[in-house]
């Protein structure tokens, strides 16, 4: 267990940071898969949809340092190449 007065308000501030954490990645992660459902589903215009609401969530967790930026970067990218290639078909 924490020692000294800054290790104690670290550990606060820890636990604190982690139950936010927590909720962005959470909402991050259901973002993407309203997605991929979408795009599972052959649902274009469901995929675009989600897909505007998803984008801003996840660039989010990356400004947050939720995720890495080049990982939030590439996941937008292969998700609307995916959203793209139903377009074709």
């Amino acid at each position: 267990m924490a020692n000294t007065k800054s290790a104690k308000k670290a550990a606060k501030q820890i636990a604190r940071r982690t139950v936010t954490n927590r909720a962005r990645r959470s909402r991050l992660r259901g973002a993407v898969r309203k997605v991929e459902e979408a795009i599972a589903a052959g649902d274009r215009s469901k995929a675009l949809a989600a897909m505007a609401e998803a984008e801003p969530v996840i660039i989010r967790a990356a400004q947050k340092n939720i995720v890495h930026r080049n990982a939030a970067r590439r996941k937008v990218s292969r998700l609307a190449h995916r959203i793209a290639e139903l377009g074709k078909s």
